[in-house]
């Protein structure tokens, strides 16, 4: 009987989803390793604040990666961020077998956030390394109510995490995921 793979690389951004995936793959007995990645984003001095807070919280290695562009990169869709993410992950550790995981939810209009986007992916994934490393998504098809609501009863410290677009110190308060938190009663 062929043994079940339990490596997981979760992309930690330090927000709600990605701190929700950490806690999904702990109760599922997976060893996870967080994998954090600044791509030029505004927040990311913020981000890989409470990625570490989370990462400590939960006792889990994180890798800090780097990666450079000239653009500015503003909120809202950043076209290709989520692929590049997981290709960047790919790159970075060629030998890896196992899961990478993403906290995509449903609920947001960008293509690298939906079903289509998760199995072009895991093609691509297939085709580098032979069906040894997929693209799990597990709250695909939840809202972010719902990931909070998973927070909430499984004591996921949203109180670490932070989520804003458009600030490196204080969140703006306008942006969607400012907007989120604000809906959700998150502070």
């Amino acid at each position: 009987m062929k043994e079940r793979n339990t490596s997981c690389l979760v992309l930690l951004s330090g927000g709600i989803d990605s701190a929700a995936c950490i806690c999904y793959y702990l109760i599922h007995g997976f060893h996870i390793k967080g994998v954090f990645i600044d791509y030029g984003q505004i927040a990311r001095k913020k981000e890989l604040t409470s990625a570490n807070n989370i990462a400590s919280y939960y006792g889990i290695e994180l890798d800090h990666h780097m990666f450079s562009t000239s653009q500015i990169l503003s909120q809202g869709e950043i076209k290709g961020r989520n692929a590049f993410l997981v290709l960047a992950t790919l790159l970075t550790y060629p030998m890896f077998r196992g899961i990478i995981s993403l906290g995509i939810h449903s609920g947001v209009p960008y293509y690298d956030c939906s079903e289509p986007f998760v199995k072009q992916i895991n093609k691509i994934l297939d085709g580098y390394a032979g069906g040894q490393v997929i693209l799990d998504v597990p709250f695909l098809k939840w809202n972010k109510k719902m990931i909070y609501e998973y927070c909430k009863d499984n004591n996921v410290p949203v109180h670490l995490t932070y989520s804003c677009e458009n600030s490196s110190d204080e969140p703006c308060g306008t942006c969607r995921s400012c907007l989120d938190r604000r809906t959700l009663n998150v502070s």
